[in-house]
């Protein structure tokens, strides 16, 4: 792996006055403030406002006298901001990505491809909001006498909470459906992480979104969570199972829908077929992608004991010539964590495995040498259920590799786990590989390849399963789940009950001899 000095030269337009400018946001009226630090170096690069439960109720009266005249506005010009956004949005996405770099510590090639997710769900909603928030005319219970209208009324405020991996790509993606269908949204993210979503609020203002409609409060998630869930009529959180928990019951309370998604475990599973440089290339970014910090990467490695040494050593090798450090450019192959203590939960799992009997095929350790938080690309073999990274998500740069005998054995290995968020199955035979997907407990399965291919393609629903989540986003779901329905029902004339001088028992007869003609007929 390459080392490089700790002298780092911030990007250029994430100048002081731009941070202070955009958590000025930011209500925080005790004064207490979050030091918000540069990840590659440790340097503090902004006090974020920390906001009080006050501030989060005041955010919310503002979002929703905003959102009454928003969802009064005709579609047709809630849209033509979107179609501008989607310019600034495109045009802003090197300084977008420098926020990005500079707040998380991600190399710069993902956190270009990040910039992007925003642009792509506009798009996609773009295409479909006019048809999905339309009325729909459908039959009544008596044919053309009687009518029933689907009407989609917006919730009203959307709470979103969103993670640290992924800052801008949750902040502002799951609001742009949800500011679509005419909602308002107050938006929580990560202290770590939340100078890149202040920026895409501030490009959709400049788009023309009304002020006051998106509004933004920080703080720690036990603070700040309750308040913002018991004042918002939907949530939308992105985060660990626990927490997801939390949220869950809470909304419940409140008779509030959310959606969730949650951990994982995710297995990627390898055919004998399977060709062995795209399937390590595929590893690669499956388990290093992002530092290991994404909700979908691949943590278990499944490989046919035919071929498990040939992937294991084309696989090691490879890893151990990854380019690992601290850049602001696109040579890096992998970044840092997020954090100190990300880093050290971590070393924590690696170091337990090794405890109770793992080998470290490469990696392992943290690189203080390349920056606070970094951590070597590191393959495990020998890991158990009893091991903490044999069950539990790690959500770092560490994979495990095991051997299976039938595809039967690597499916139900691949299905022995509580989370069902996304699995990866790689082969020649892409009709073989489908019957393996068709077997796998899990709300994303990807074939030849890791997440994109389900995660990009905008038009499909991606949520989990078991405990990787509740609801998706992306796809009609993802914008009609912030929407309520109105059934507005007509009755053109009074023919539900006896006519004049018909006893009830003859108006019971006609009525089943109806229904048989009805179903005879197809009439609904």
């Amino acid at each position: 792996m390459t080392v490089t000095p700790l002298a780092l030269t911030r990007p250029a337009s994430v100048t002081d006055a731009f941070l202070r400018r955009l958590v000025a946001r930011v209500p925080g009226s005790s004064g207490a403030t979050w030091k918000l630090t540069e990840v590659y170096t440790g340097d503090v690069l902004v006090e974020l406002p920390q906001s009080t439960p006050a501030d989060i109720e005041q955010a919310f009266t503002t979002a929703r006298a905003a959102q009454e005249k928003w969802a009064a506005t005709p579609l047709k010009q809630r849209l033509e901001i979107f179609k501008r956004a989607h310019t600034l949005f495109v045009d802003n996405a090197p300084a977008v990505t420098d926020l990005i770099q500079v707040e998380s510590g991600k190399n710069r090639r993902m956190a270009i491809e990040e910039t992007c997710d925003p642009a792509m769900v506009m798009s996609h909603y773009l295409t479909r909001a006019a048809k999905l928030l339309a009325p729909t005319k459908r039959g009544g219970p008596v044919p053309f006498l009687t009518t029933s209208t689907e009407v989609r009324q917006p919730k009203g405020v959307v709470g979103i909470i969103a993670p640290w991996n992924f800052p801008f790509a949750t902040g502002i993606s799951d609001a742009v459906p949800a500011l679509m269908a005419g909602n308002a949204v107050v938006l929580k993210p990560d202290n770590k992480t939340a100078l890149s979503p202040l920026y895409g609020v501030e490009l959709l203002e400049k788009a023309g979104l009304p002020k006051g409609l998106f509004q933004v409060v920080c703080g720690e998630g036990p603070d700040v969570g309750p308040t913002l869930i018991d004042q918002a009529n939907y949530v939308m959180f992105t985060g660990s199972t626990a927490t997801g928990r939390v949220i869950g019951e809470r909304a419940g309370r409140n008779l509030i829908g959310c959606c969730l998604e949650l951990g994982g475990k995710n297995p990627m599973i390898v055919l004998e077929d399977a060709d062995l440089t795209e399937t390590v290339q595929g590893a690669i970014f499956g388990a290093f992608g992002n530092t290991g910090q994404i909700c979908m990467h691949i943590e278990r490695i499944y490989l046919p004991e035919s071929r498990y040494d040939e992937f294991k050593n084309a696989y090691v090798a490879k890893t151990k010539a990854l380019d690992v450090r601290a850049a602001y450019d696109f040579g890096p192959d992998m970044g840092s964590l997020v954090s100190v203590d990300h880093m050290s939960r971590v070393k924590s799992h690696v170091d337990d495995a090794v405890a109770k009997g793992a080998t470290v095929l490469c990696g392992g350790k943290p690189r203080p040498d390349l920056g606070p938080a970094f951590f070597e690309p590191t393959i495990l073999e020998g890991v158990t259920k009893d091991m903490l990274c044999g069950v539990t998500e790690t959500f770092g740069p560490v994979v495990a590799l095991h051997k299976y005998r039938t595809v039967d054995e690597a499916v139900a290995f691949a299905n022995d786990t509580e989370y069902g968020l996304n699995a990866s199955i790689w082969g020649g035979n892409v009709d073989a590989a489908r019957a393996v997907a068709a077997r796998i407990e899990s709300g994303n399965v990807n074939i030849n390849d890791i997440l994109a291919t389900a995660y990009a393609a905008k038009g499909t629903p991606s949520g989990g399963v078991k405990n990787s989540g509740v609801g998706a986003r992306h796809g009609d779901q993802g914008l009609l789940k912030y929407t309520d329905v109105k059934n507005v029902a007509v009755l053109k004339k009074q023919v539900m009950g006896p006519r004049g001088g018909q006893t009830y028992e003859k108006y019971v007869e006609g009525m089943l001899s109806g229904l048989k003609l009805m179903r005879r007929l197809r009439i609904r």
